[in-house]
């Protein structure tokens, strides 16, 4: 299964977060070598700060963008990394690994690592679309 790690941290801890350590830099660095060297890390990346981004969003039929930053954000995806795993207990046990890191690594940290499969059509039903409908399940 395919799972995509997004890591996100509460908007006034990451406007006054440092950089992560050396440290945790390193450590996190050894951990995405092993897990690409044994193939189930398949990307991972941090992302730029709010500032540098935009959203482009549909209301009330309209197209629009917005340049950041996002003052109505509560929380900061920092990055996010995409594993092909065994199963949800393989990749919560790489989240806890990861998340240790920041424990150990940077103390006063607060933050979260959410993890989500792909959908993957035939295997699960939660995003196959019902072609009587033509609305999506949810599961």
């Amino acid at each position: 299964m395919r799972f995509m790690y997004i890591v996100t941290s509460p908007k006034h801890v990451s406007a006054a977060s440092p950089a992560p350590s050396p440290a945790l830099a390193e450590a996190m660095q050894r951990i995405s070598e092993r897990e690409i060297k044994a193939g189930r890390m398949l990307d991972t990346g941090g992302l730029m700060p709010l500032a540098t981004g935009a959203r482009v969003y549909v209301a009330d039929g309209e197209l629009s963008v917005i340049d950041g930053p996002f003052v109505e954000a509560k929380e900061v995806i920092g990055g996010y990394a995409i594993f092909e795993l065994r199963d949800k207990d393989e990749a919560l046990a790489m989240a806890r690994e990861f998340m240790q890191l920041h424990l150990d690594h940077m103390p006063g940290w607060e933050g979260t690592c959410e993890l989500r499969a792909f959908a993957t059509p035939g295997v699960d039903v939660a995003c196959e679309v019902d072609a009587r409908s033509g609305a999506a399940a949810h599961a």
